[in-house]
């Protein structure tokens, strides 16, 4: 949509009973409603990457793919269109609930590409499994052991603030640290599942990024919990073909 035209919003709960939720082979539940500007194959790849032993963690949610999500009120509203107004009032997601459903609204049109996008669908998903099963036992004590080993580096503002508190020995801030680092490992799994990135990619300016070597060792313990489903592979280069 042109960026003068008026768009109308429309209430969470009215989108969600406009759109029929489909629901992938491996179980995740989502929809795709309005200019999101969404790849079909693409997205169906993206949905599909969710490793299908996990995903039963995640049943009671559904994942509403639009355009932007508008959380100025506490009713949240959506755009089915996109204009640079209302991409300025928009926020990344939304967590809403409909009767026993847990819906995530994602906007689509705040990132500029697939990459973006994905972390943002496979971060959300990492949560909501963390939230429903919590940090594995073996995950935790890997991450936990790193941290006491001064592994340089994290991977999320989360994980390095709550890191460094757990180390003061508060015990609040360290189940909180290996629930953060957990969920990021499982997200960068998901998403080396979908597509092809260079790790630096992931990097923020705030704090540094973990060790490859430290984070290979953690992907691949989520990667033995959470083997790839059929057509999608597991793999870490440490240096670029040339």
């Amino acid at each position: 949509m042109a960026g003068g035209a008026q768009v109308e919003l429309w209430s969470a709960e009215r989108v969600a009973a406009q759109v029929s939720i489909e629901t992938a082979a491996n179980g995740v539940r989502s929809a795709n409603w309005g200019e999101t500007r969404l790849d079909q194959p693409d997205y169906a790849r993206m949905v599909g990457a969710v490793p299908v032993a996990l995903s039963g963690a995640i049943q009671g949610r559904a994942y509403y793919f639009v355009p932007l999500v508008i959380a100025e009120s506490p009713e949240t509203q959506i755009a089915p269109g996109y204009t640079a107004e209302l991409g300025d009032r928009a926020i990344c997601h939304r967590n809403v609930g409909f009767g026993s459903t847990e819906a995530v609204f994602i906007s689509t049109r705040l990132v500029d590409d697939r990459f973006g996008l994905a972390f943002e669908f496979f971060i959300n998903v990492a949560h909501n499994f963390v939230e429903a099963a919590g940090v594995p036992a073996g995950f935790g004590e890997l991450a936990w052991s790193q941290a006491q080993n001064k592994v340089h580096g994290e991977s999320s503002m989360d994980a390095w603030e709550t890191r460094h508190a757990a180390l003061e020995h508060d015990e609040k801030a360290r189940n909180a640290y290996e629930q953060a680092a957990f969920a990021d490992a499982l997200a960068i799994y998901m998403l080396s599942l979908y597509a092809d990135f260079d790790y630096h990619d992931l990097r923020e300016r705030d704090y540094p990024l973990i060790a490859p070597a430290a984070l290979a060792e953690r992907l691949r313990a989520v990667a033995a919990l959470f083997p790839p489903n059929e057509g999608y592979q597991f793999q870490i280069l440490y240096r670029r073909r040339g």
